[in-house]
């Protein structure tokens, strides 16, 4: 196998396959949980509200996860996270304040 370095992500090609695979660094793995632990929190939340607007929910947290994908930036992700985890909580509180 030989490896090449390509921004944060490290690229191995298996002489067997000719295909390049990917591998994620720690810090790159932590970060996608707690993308990934966000947007279940979405799900969570949009649980609580009509279908109509649990429909609206999802897709915005959707989009704005595809919007990111490509997004390789650390301080940028962790920004995202930290406006993203504050939307979550205000839609929480208008929920609560709703029932």
């Amino acid at each position: 196998m030989s490896f090449i370095i390509v921004g944060f992500r490290k690229l191995t090609v298996d002489k067997m396959s000719k295909t390049p695979r990917t591998f994620m660094t720690l810090k790159q793995f932590m970060l996608r949980q707690e993308v990934l632990k966000l947007y279940r929190e979405v799900h969570r939340t949009a649980r609580k509200v009509e279908p109509s607007q649990r429909a609206d929910i999802i897709f915005w947290a959707r989009t704005d996860i595809e919007t990111h994908k490509t997004q390789t930036d650390e301080f940028v992700i962790k920004r995202l996270l930290t406006s993203g985890r504050d939307m979550v909580k205000e839609l929480q509180k208008t929920i609560k304040k709703a029932t």
